[in-house]
């Protein structure tokens, strides 16, 4: 079936479309705005006398269709997170089928644009210069541009980005091509050749650096991280060079990364051309790339085939989960593979669906409903451990990876520059395999697909890593006084660090607590608060926490003054503010602190500590 209107999107996407958008934005830290217009070129696809447009919060000055100033109407949607419709009307002549025009909308946006993020300059890692970036995924791009905001709507896009001349590096999900300065301001330019939905939109504006990988590689950063930085992800041409072996050529030129400031709240997103990393990440053993994996996959499944709508989501992260571990087989071996995908459903997907949600929740099925519904709210891990799970029960049905990696490639050659949703992938499937059908009526996809709660059946895991993290957990929960003693550090350091932070992840949630001595010599064999993997010390901070293991307090505060990632943050301060021997040192470091977070990051940790 084709795909059906989005439900989180006013445009009339069925009577007109949009090819190509020219932005033009000049930034104003002050004002905390973005002022300029954009060009929209659209086609009209059944006769129809107006566009309708996604807007959010912009001042919108003048429309004009063809350079003829035109009527236009801003009206409300019913949910407010939704923004409103921008109602553009359309002259005589410029509304048959076929037309082709160009819509110029002058604007603004506002000072509190849901998909920007101003940061002062304390806030960033160097305090040299104030610091913006842009976050549209899911529907924010409407509160930067008006737009078609869907990802069933794709459009190459120009840019034209001035700042204050000086300090400041413009960067966006495009080609850079160059920029052009005079006394006061600098503009940059950018290209995006490739159509792309309005989510993938992005904007990085700081004091930034780049170093070279590769060719086509390269990571920017503020000065005292770029290095660092630099050495974390030197193998990113490498994991991007398997990933074509996996699923066909790398096609957006290039794959560089920004690694944001230490208040970024979030994890990473597969802008194209230019992926967003916390610095987190930064591991000093490269123990963390997997991250990096993940967002190269996206350049095939999200940003090359996209999910008509957000009901769809996990047509983007199944895939691309399953890719991420696909290109970690190839790198550290299959067993590798086959150990992450049953930690994604042991240590993510049961949780989610039996703890952040319950089994019956709608949020837990693949295909969803969002009639009203912010998509944002919906976000969980399920789309991606849930998708990624169907897809290896597929490949093991249909004959392992030698005869599904080619049908993978051929989805994404199939399905290129396209929009779909799962009746189409469902169709596409089962023509790929059409001498396979009968195993394919085998699968209950109505199950997968359309019920909530876990799969009807659990993949077929190699679990021989698993057997190595259920042997140390079950040696330090067993240890004695005295045994404990002849526990060796051998047996963890020879582990993954993902083995490693499954067995601390495991023992935190042992009860009863483990014992303050067994904690004393795990740190003295480990030497775990020295560590510099933020998942490690994660979960290391949280197993002392849980057993009120004192020793770890000035550890745990370093470590929340150190970054501002919420995954990290929100848990550890709200664990220690309801341990009663610390909770006002918490309060007070919050306190003293919070001017350096992120805005986001300081309301919901406020909230955990009771402070508005």
């Amino acid at each position: 079936k084709e795909p059906r209107g989005d439900p989180c999107s006013a445009a009339n996407i069925d009577q007109a479309t949009v090819t190509h958008m020219a932005i033009k934005w000049d930034v104003h830290f002050q004002l905390q705005m973005l002022i300029g217009s954009v060009s929209l070129d659209v086609k009209i696809l059944k006769e129809t006398d107006k566009v309708i447009l996604d807007a959010r919060d912009l001042s919108i000055r003048t429309v004009t269709v063809g350079g003829t100033e035109v009527e236009f109407r801003i009206i409300p949607n019913s949910y407010t997170s939704f923004g409103s419709k921008l109602w553009i009307c359309l002259p005589e002549g410029k509304n048959r089928a076929g037309a082709e025009l160009v819509i110029n909308i002058a604007y603004s946006t506002s000072n509190e644009a849901t998909a920007l993020q101003w940061l002062t300059k304390e806030q960033t890692t160097d305090g040299k210069a104030p610091y913006l970036f842009s976050q549209c995924q899911a529907i924010h791009a409407r509160s930067i541009v008006p737009c078609m905001d869907t990802p069933s709507v794709k459009a190459t896009y120009t840019a034209e980005v001035s700042v204050p001349a000086g300090l400041f590096t413009v960067l966006m999900s495009a080609i850079g091509e160059g920029s052009k300065s005079d006394a006061k301001r600098t503009t940059f330019f950018f290209e995006q050749p490739v159509a792309i939905p309005s989510y993938l939109i992005a904007i990085v504006v700081g004091a930034l650096e780049k170093r070279d990988i590769s060719p086509r590689c390269a990571v920017w950063a503020e000065s005292s991280v770029v290095e660092k930085a630099h050495w974390e992800f030197a193998e990113t041409e490498n994991i991007l060079s398997c990933a074509e072996s996996i699923v066909g050529p790398y096609i957006w030129g290039r794959y560089d990364m920004v690694c944001l400031p230490s208040s970024f709240p979030f994890g990473g997103m597969e802008n194209p051309c230019l992926t967003f990393l916390t610095p987190t990440l930064i591991a000093g053993d490269r123990s963390l790339v997997s991250v990096i994996a993940h967002e190269i996959a996206h350049s095939w499944s999200g940003n090359l085939v996209t999910n008509a709508n957000w009901e769809h989501f996990w047509l983007n992260e199944g895939f691309t989960v399953f890719i991420e571990r696909k290109i970690g087989g190839r790198l550290e071996g299959e067993t590798y593979r086959q150990f992450m995908s049953f930690n994604g459903w042991t240590n993510n997907l049961i949780p989610a669906v039996h703890q952040q949600f319950h089994p019956t929740h709608p949020y837990t099925k693949l295909v969803q409903e969002h009639e009203g519904v912010d998509p944002g709210m919906t976000f969980s891990v399920v789309p991606y451990e849930k998708g990624s799970a169907l897809l290896f029960t597929l490949e093991q049905r249909l004959g392992g990876p030698e005869i599904f990696e080619p049908y993978v490639r051929d989805y994404f050659k199939h399905f290129s520059h396209k929009s779909i949703n799962t009746d189409q992938w469902i169709e596409h499937l089962y023509n790929y395999f059409a001498d396979q059908k009968e195993i394919l009526d085998s699968i209950d996809f109505p199950s997968w697909l359309l019920n909530s709660g876990m799969p009807p059946a659990k993949p077929k895991y190699d679990e021989e890593m698993v057997v190595d993290c259920n042997t140390l957990i079950n040696e330090w929960i067993e240890a004695t006084q005295i045994t404990v003693q002849g526990i060796t550090r051998e047996a963890y350091t020879a582990m993954k660090p993902l083995q490693q932070i499954i067995c601390l992840s495991q023992l935190w949630q042992h009860d009863p607590p483990i014992e303050h001595y067994k904690l004393d010599a795990m740190n003295a064999l480990y030497s775990l608060n020295d560590s510099e993997n933020c998942e490690i010390l994660l979960n290391w901070i949280r197993l002392c926490i849980k057993s009120r293991w004192e020793p770890i307090i000035p550890r745990a505060i370093r470590f929340l003054n150190s970054q501002g990632r919420l995954k990290y943050c929100r848990p550890v301060y709200r664990e220690l503010y309801q341990w009663p021997i610390c909770s006002e040192e918490v309060r007070e470091n919050f306190l003293r602190t919070r001017k350096s977070m992120h805005p986001i990051t300081a309301e919901l940790i406020g909230m955990e500590l009771d402070i508005k």
